[in-house]
């Protein structure tokens, strides 16, 4: 080649075809594992969806229900739903009592599972053997000894609470007011939902090495100073993944509600999923609850997509 001359390009080797379909196979192949769960997530949750919503368009009572009319009436349910000051009232009765239950649940939760790693071997046992049975036993066995601790003639609480002194409980009716009935109903669900928290709080600590806090008390740090520097990063992530739960759970709760007192007295005690149930099943007014169903889920859409937002902030934050 003369002095100054430019090398000829050498020729473009193509891949050979075997390597394009191993690449284009591994770019295809995480959709095909996560097809069989995307199609049975729209089988399942896709279709009823989707149902719910041609339901809420349309006049569906008992007559239509019967006759297999379809009476399309557009967004006049919405508009009869959201003009109803019964359902605003009901909506802010279950948000408040959803937060202060799941309030109360964390708090207590938390309590019982660092005391659950400070106990000795067999207290320990013995507290997560009671936590277990009270998980363990049915929604309904449940609400029937509460009804029995509180009952007004017959009640053991109301006998304890004479014999302490506290004589102007004798005959105390606990279901008089919707405040007082939610408040028995809080509690009921609080002994349910306090040991699946508390045990999964504690698996989060269990997790925690104890050179961590065995370093934090050779810094000087008290159990505050520690639970804070050593404890709460540790499980911040669990305490949202149960919050998240506790809120899904509680805020669609309705055998607890209807088993106490249907709701009563004079529908004081009326959460959502009750108001949705005495408009549909109840008042033949499907098309009515078909619409209060479809905004209790764009609620729960809401929460699940601020769940979804902290969860990639806290991965960020862990990856940074």
């Amino acid at each position: 080649m003369p002095a100054g001359a430019t090398p000829p390009a050498s020729p473009r080797i193509k891949p050979p075809k075997s390597n394009r379909r191993l690449r284009l196979g591994e770019r295809t192949a995480p959709y095909l594992l996560i097809l069989p769960a995307l199609v049975a997530i729209l089988v399942l949750l896709g279709w009823p969806t989707m149902q719910l919503i041609g339901i809420s368009l349309r006049k569906l009572d008992l007559r239509e229900l019967v006759s297999g009319e379809m009476v399309w009436v557009g967004f006049e349910n919405f508009s009869e739903i959201l003009n109803d000051s019964e359902f605003w009232e009901i909506t802010v009765r279950t948000l408040v009592f959803t937060a202060s239950v799941v309030i109360i649940t964390l708090l207590l939760a938390l309590f019982m599972a660092l005391l659950m790693r400070h106990l000795n071997p067999v207290v320990r046992v013995i507290l997560q053997v009671a936590l277990i049975l009270a998980w363990a036993t049915p929604v309904v066995a449940t609400t029937t000894v509460f009804q029995w601790i509180f009952d007004q003639q017959y009640g053991i609480l109301n006998k304890t609470l004479a014999k302490l002194g506290f004589e102007s409980f004798i005959g105390h009716s606990w279901f008089s007011t919707g405040a007082s009935t939610l408040t028995v109903i809080g509690l009921l669900v609080v002994w349910q939902a306090v040991p699946f928290v508390a045990f999964t709080l504690y698996a989060g600590l269990l997790g925690v090495p104890k050179e961590q806090y065995e370093a934090a008390g050779i810094d000087g740090a008290n159990g505050w100073q520690a639970f804070w520097a050593v404890s709460w990063p540790a499980i911040r992530p669990i305490l949202t993944m149960v919050t998240f739960l506790s809120v899904l759970w509680d805020f669609k709760l309705f055998a607890q509600v209807w088993a106490i007192r249907q709701g009563g007295p004079d529908g004081a005690s009326t959460t959502l999923p009750v108001y949705m149930y005495l408009k549909g099943l109840a008042g033949n007014h499907f098309g009515l609850a078909a619409t209060a169903a479809l905004l209790m889920m764009l609620v729960l859409i809401l929460l699940t997509a601020r769940y979804v937002q902290l969860l990639v902030r806290t991965k960020e934050a862990d990856l940074s």
